[in-house]
């Protein structure tokens, strides 16, 4: 399930992704249009800019902007800097591996082997999709 940090973060890009992209987005704006609640919708954005997806400019006309085109923005990479693993387990996370402190033979687990194809599965529609994807419904 994504976390609300997730779905906060993914429609507040949308909804930056779908506006002119030579004017910077409030954050009112998104908070207001997107149901966000504005101080939870701060830190996801300064999240989004740490690492360089977003942009923003202060004062008279600031906001936030792509900095990225949405096309080179896929949804693996938007989810995993917002929530970390993609992977169901730390067993079979490909960026964020972690031994499970209660598994004896990795390569004897079933549950190993099974979330290995789930994470592959699921990996492979979040690559293919872009954030230009996403703002095209």
């Amino acid at each position: 399930m994504l976390s609300k940090k997730t779905k906060y973060g993914l429609k507040a890009l949308i909804y930056i992704a779908r506006q002119d992209p030579s004017v910077p987005v409030l954050i009112s704006d998104i908070s207001e249009k997107e149901q966000i609640p504005k101080k939870f919708l701060e830190a996801i954005l300064l999240d989004l800019k740490k690492f360089g997806i977003l942009g923003s400019k202060k004062g008279k006309g600031g906001g936030y902007y792509l900095l990225k085109d949405p096309k080179t923005v896929s949804a693996a990479t938007l989810i995993r800097v917002l929530d970390g693993p993609i992977a169901m387990l730390p067993c079979v996370s490909l960026n964020f591996y972690e031994r499970c402190d209660d598994c004896p033979d990795e390569d004897t687990c079933s549950l190993n082997h099974f979330m290995i194809q789930v994470r592959d599965n699921t990996l492979q529609l979040l690559q293919d999709k872009t954030l230009y994807d996403l703002i095209a419904v």
